[in-house]
């Protein structure tokens, strides 16, 4: 874009209108996934398995009396697999049932929970997404055109693009067919979440750039970073399910009733399994972690040509060294040290809140010459 040194009022009064138009359909979006979670029906397979019988930890019970096991896929009519097994106690004539989600199963909390009403809703609120993410982009867009130059000059704009890097990074799985709808939630809570903040804390009216920031660098390096955060935070939300899914599955084999922070187990099971979400984890970080490095490596060709320095060790340049490094160390303690599970996602934990920080913290309430966040 040319940079000019007017602005115009009614584009940057159309932007606003169109991102307070994106946050109510986002807001409509996520109480549609919330009924998905809410109304879904738990699945008869699963709960005859564990609830209806009281027969929690009995599989493994099953095996060491030397229980015979019939594994079964039966197809679903609307398409996908359920893995279906049988367990029978010898000599004792009981029985436990269990399921597990195919790779290509029907997607979605209620998909899995065999609802169709809260199949539905989730339906629904994908739809509703992608109508608030057009908004969305609308207003970044036109925030952009109001002052002819990139839409991510201070923190209320890299906050706007961030949080629609978020969507598009959720709504791309879903169209690359990966059955990820139970990301629904969490996706529209954090994007509703960063555009309140962006509106209410971070706002600054639409302007022209500080003269360090005429750079085509600005296109380059900022933009890989929009797109690093909502990969990142990507990964964050699957390692927190991931933890949630495991405390879920040992409290489920000590015998207890209720899931984590005395949750129903309901909502745990509609979740992948536990591995299936640790490796998704791990692959969402690896993916972006070498993005991740060649932004910090634009930022310090573009600190050379603005300051004549490649590194200065300023707050924003320490604090996106130290993020490389958390992530440096989760994805080697992953590939040489074989850490996977709780240990590996405490540490995806650590790295995105040394991302986080960096972003809000250094930004708000840390001098430097990176001090452009324009509140």
């Amino acid at each position: 874009m040319h940079l000019a040194s007017s602005v115009d009022p009614q584009l940057a009064d159309l932007s606003n209108k169109l991102i307070y138009s994106a946050m109510a359909v986002y807001l409509i979006a996520m109480f549609a996934y919330m009924f998905e979670w809410t109304f879904g029906a738990k699945g008869a397979v699963a709960v005859r398995s564990i609830e209806q019988a009281g027969l929690a930890g009995s599989v493994a019970e099953a095996k060491a009396k030397g229980a015979k096991k019939v594994t079964v896929t039966v197809a679903s009519e609307r398409g996908g697999t359920t893995t279906l097994t049988r367990t029978a106690l010898a000599g004792e004539g009981a029985t436990v049932v269990t399921s597990g989600r195919g790779d290509d199963d029907v997607d979605g909390p209620g998909a899995a929970g065999t609802s169709e009403r809260a199949d539905l809703s989730g339906r629904i609120a994908v739809s509703l997404t992608v109508l608030g993410a057009l908004l969305h982009a609308g207003g970044v867009l036109t925030r952009g055109l109001s002052v002819s130059r990139w839409p991510w000059g201070n923190m209320y704009e890299f906050s706007c693009a961030f949080a629609l890097a978020m969507t598009v990074a959720f709504l791309g799985l879903l169209a690359a067919k990966k059955s990820v709808r139970w990301l629904g939630l969490p996706v529209a809570l954090a994007v509703l979440l960063t555009l309140g903040i962006a509106t209410e804390v971070l706002y600054t009216e639409s302007e022209q750039l500080v003269p360090a920031l005429h750079s085509y660098w600005l296109a380059i390096h900022v933009s890989t970073a929009i797109i690093c955060g909502g990969a990142f935070y990507a990964g964050f939300i699957t390692a927190l399910l991931y933890l949630g899914k495991e405390s879920f599955d040992r409290r489920m084999a000590a015998g207890l009733a209720k899931g984590p922070l005395g949750t129903s187990p309901s909502i745990w099971r509609r979740l992948p399994a536990a591995s299936t979400l640790d490796k998704l984890s791990y692959r969402i970080n690896a993916l972006v972690f070498p993005l991740w490095t060649f932004t910090i490596i634009a930022g310090a060709i573009w600190a050379e040509a603005a300051w004549g320095k490649y590194w200065e060790w300023d707050p924003k340049e320490t604090w996106s060294f130290i993020t490389w490094v958390a992530y440096a160390c989760y994805l080697h303690a992953r590939a040489t040290a074989g850490w996977k599970g709780r240990k590996a996602a405490y540490l995806a934990l650590g790295a995105f809140a040394c991302w986080l920080f960096n972003y809000y913290g250094v930004n708000i309430f840390v001098t430097g010459k990176h001090s452009y966040a324009g509140i």
